[in-house]
Parts: structure tokens; C-alpha cells; sequence
């Protein structure tokens, strides 16, 4: 017989156990102790404890502080420290405008006149004022409104923008003036008398160096006009002069608005009602070990809430594999 046959006949072949043998395969499966099982419920709380820990740590340093101070006065700097400050910064020199502005800050609240100084004649200046006021009531605000339409109105100004809100124990209103600079001083100590000082602030910028600067501009442009003019006429000689015209009339046309502009000074009034104090409570010592227990409690929360899902599958997934398994081996076992 070939080895071809024989392997043949050896594959063709069954080998039955006996049933002795068999019945000692069974109960030695039956005794044998289960393999530890690899997912518990130890081991998840083991896992899951630390990750809740971590978050809750997380969210009660990194929060926001939602607590906000209310300042009930006003911070006042006198004239000669705020120079003083300025000058230790590298501010530049005390200029008249710088002077009058932080002159203007130092004022102390509730004077009866606020700060305004007297614009300098003959010489182009922008001037621009802020005036804070308090007031009682809401009513008072509207009061304070109209009765500043008013003084802007007889003085020759106008208004820009005007917006109040009133409310049942509150109110405010910010309103922009134009006032003539040769009236402003008139108009600061009349809008300072509709309630009590908290703030105030005046600007004055002096524009008259730049105009200067601009008609010296103007007069030589002109003379190099009048030379050209003086000129035979050719197409060269004539573009020069449009343009040079043309300039001419560009520089005119602003220094005309730079003097319009500040023919007007710019009075900023803000009115408000006093702002009611807030009262901060007083939490017991054990006040941090609540709050630090109840952001834990919630990191929990989010914890479950994420991480239930994913532990449901993990254990339906072990589930399904452990009762494959065991099919696995009862069918084996089966077998004759």
C-alpha cells in the first residue's frame, strides 16, 4: 500500500471516543474554575471615579467669577499729582490743553460751577467738554433732558444725539451738544446746576498752528501762480496752472471747514440716577466645601450622562463574545 492510500485511508477513518472517556472530558470541563472575567464593575468604578474627579477639579478652577464690585464714589486726582504721574511716564510738557484737561478731572463732586476755561481769543481752538451729573429720580433725568435742550438751544446750539431710558427706580441719559465756542463756558455752568458733579472733562486742542501752516502754503502756491499766468501760455503751462488752482482751492475749502468745525465746541452731558448698593452676603466657612461638593455633583452628572452610553456597549459587546463563546463550547463537547 502507497502512503497516498494510506493517508486516504487514515482521513476516511473516525476514531469515536469511547463514552468513559468522554463523560471524564465533561466533568473535568465542569470542575474547572471560569477565567476571571476581565470587565468588572470594580474596575469601572476604579476608571470612572478619578475621570469624574479630574472634571469637577477642572470646572470649579477654571469657572468664571460672575461677582462684580459697584463702585460708589468717584476717583479724584488732584491737578499736580496726575501732572506729577505724567511727567514720571515721559508724558510731554504741560501744555495749557493738557493742563486745562487734567485740571478739568481733579474738580471735586458736587461743586455748584464745573471747570470750564475761557477758549483763547483770536486763535482757532477745537473744544470738547464731558459733564457727568447725578440726580434723584427718573423724573429728574427727564427733567435734566429737556431742560439741557433748552440751554443748548438759547445759547445757539443744537443737538446731535440724545438717548435717556427711565425705568421704575432708575435712569439715564447721554446726550451730545453743539454749543458756540464763545459760549461754552455759559453752557457748562448751566448744565452743571441740573444736578450733582461726579465727572468732568475738558479737551481744548489748539488748531490755529496747522491754519497757519496752511495759508503760508496757499500764498506761495499763489505766487507761483501769478508766475505762471505772467508766462506765454502753452498746453504745459496751462496744466500747471489747473492743477495748482485746483490745489489752491482744496487747501481753501479746508481750512474754510476747520474753522467752521470748531466754530462749535462739543459739550458730552451724561445723567443718571444714583446706583443702589449691593449688598454682598456672607457665606459660612463650610460655603467652599459646598460649592466645591455640588460642582463635583455636576461634573457626575456629565460624567454618567457621556460615559453610560459607551459602558452600555462595552458590557452588551462582552456579553455577546462570553455567550459565543460558551455555544462554541457546548458544541464541541457534543460531538460524537
Amino acid at each position: 500500500m502507497s502512503q497516498r492510500d494510506l493517508a486516504a485511508e487514515l482521513r476516511a477513518s473516525r476514531v469515536t471516543a469511547p463514552d468513559e472517556v468522554r463523560e471524564h472530558v465533561r466533568l473535568i470541563a465542569a470542575a474547572e474554575t471560569a477565567p476571571p472575567r476581565k470587565f468588572t464593575w470594580r474596575r469601572a468604578l476604579v476608571v470612572t471615579l478619578p475621570v469624574a474627579a479630574a472634571i469637577a477639579a477642572a470646572i470649579v478652577f477654571t469657572r468664571p467669577d460672575h461677582q462684580q464690585r459697584v463702585v460708589h464714589g468717584v476717583v479724584v486726582t488732584t491737578p499736580d499729582r496726575a501732572l506729577d504721574k505724567l511727567d514720571k511716564l515721559g508724558a510731554p510738557a504741560r501744555t495749557p490743553a493738557l493742563q486745562a484737561q487734567v485740571g478739568a478731572a481733579g474738580s471735586t463732586a458736587g461743586e455748584p460751577k464745573a471747570f470750564a476755561p475761557v477758549p483763547p481769543r483770536g486763535r482757532v481752538v477745537q473744544y470738547d467738554a464731558a459733564l457727568s451729573l447725578r440726580v434723584a429720580s427718573p423724573t429728574a433725568v427727564s427733567a435734566a433732558v429737556k431742560r439741557a435742550l433748552r440751554i443748548a438751544t438759547s445759547l445757539g446750539g443744537f443737538p446731535i444725539s440724545v438717548h435717556a431710558s427711565t425705568q421704575a427706580k432708575s435712569g439715564t441719559a447721554d446726550l451730545t451738544l453743539k454749543i458756540p465756542r464763545q459760549h461754552v463756558q455759559e453752557a457748562v455752568a448751566r448744565l452743571s446746576a441740573l444736578g450733582t458733579i461726579t465727572g468732568e472733562q475738558v479737551d481744548l486742542q489748539d488748531l490755529q498752528a496747522g491754519i497757519n501752516a496752511t495759508n503760508r502754503e496757499i500764498a506761495r502756491l499763489q505766487q507761483t501762480l501769478a508766475t505762471l499766468r505772467a508766462q506765454p501760455q502753452t498746453p504745459v503751462t496751462e496744466r500747471k496752472i489747473a492743477a495748482l488752482t485746483a490745489r489752491i482751492a482744496n487747501l481753501q475749502r479746508g481750512t474754510a471747514d476747520t474753522r467752521r468745525t470748531a466754530h462749535y465746541a462739543t459739550v458730552t452731558l451724561h445723567v443718571a440716577t444714583p446706583q443702589r448698593a449691593v449688598h454682598k452676603a456672607h457665606h459660612g466657612p463650610l460655603h467652599g466645601l459646598v460649592v466645591a461638593l455640588r460642582w463635583i455633583g455636576i461634573a457626575a452628572i456629565y460624567v454618567l450622562a457621556l460615559g453610560a452610553p459607551a459602558l452600555l456597549l462595552v458590557g452588551l459587546g462582552w456579553l455577546a463574545v462570553r455567550t459565543i463563546r460558551r455555544r462554541r463550547e457546548n458544541a464541541l463537547l457534543s460531538r460524537p
